[in-house]
């Protein structure tokens, strides 16, 4: 969970740091034809959301990301624009693991690092979470879950935090993929709430795809970016 603190004082580094993510996407971008483990990714968003809260106070985001495979290992990073109400200015997110798959199962273990620019001085907004996933093709469909760990979590208050979900995803037509997942997240301050979404993506070419989705949670006293919400969502991938 990721709840916006009150305003105050920060770097103004954000956009070097997406600017840096999104130029190395742009490497990215000219090193696939000689590289085949090397992909990127560019999107707009009518709002970031990340396990049911608005991550930029339910307006639009600009993100990008490269990501580097190599025999099951995996590396990358992202970034985007977010909103909390302060100076905080863009989210930059390192991470790494490992992808085996073990009779019919594709596995995921890795760990991510959570970096926001511009961030007030004593926000303690960084963290680190630890992953561990799994998914199955049943049939037509995929599914899979996911859970996710965190010893010091968004703030200042040194929570633990634990999430978990159960997601699926079906192609029912040529171009179309309808997904959806079901999360719980716990924080040791008891700010834990349950989340959801459904979603249609279209393929509309090789590299172009829109995805539309309705987000919720259970947790609406919260504030406004716990809300209900529909999200789209282009995406090109190369």
């Amino acid at each position: 969970m990721r709840k916006p603190l009150s305003k105050a004082s920060g770097r103004n580094d954000a956009w070097f740091a997406a600017a840096c993510i999104a130029g190395i996407a742009g490497l990215g971008l000219c090193s696939e034809a000689k590289a085949q483990d090397v992909s990127a990714n560019v999107a707009v968003t009518s709002d970031y959301v990340f396990r049911g809260v608005s991550q930029t106070q339910e307006n639009p985001a600009i993100s990008a990301g490269v990501d580097l495979t190599s025999n099951g290992f995996y590396a990358g990073g992202w970034a985007s624009n977010v909103d909390f109400g302060d100076d905080t200015d863009a989210e930059v997110d390192l991470y790494a693991g490992y992808r085996p798959e073990v009779a019919g199962y594709a596995l995921d273990f890795g760990v991510i690092g959570y970096l926001y620019a511009g961030q007030p001085d004593g926000a303690d907004y960084d963290y680190v979470e630890l992953k561990a996933a799994a998914s199955r093709a049943v049939g037509p469909a995929t599914l899979g879950a996911a859970v996710y760990y965190s010893p010091d979590f968004f703030g200042a208050s040194e929570d633990e935090a634990t999430y978990a979900e159960i997601n699926g995803a079906v192609s029912p037509a040529d171009k179309w993929t309808l997904s959806g997942a079901v999360g719980r997240q716990w924080v040791s301050s008891d700010l834990d709430y349950t989340t959801w979404n459904l979603g249609a993506a279209y393929q509309l070419t090789s590299n172009l795809a829109l995805d539309v989705r309705y987000h919720d949670t259970d947790q609406h006293d919260f504030g406004d970016i716990y809300g209900a919400r529909a999200v789209a969502t282009l995406k090109a991938s190369f």
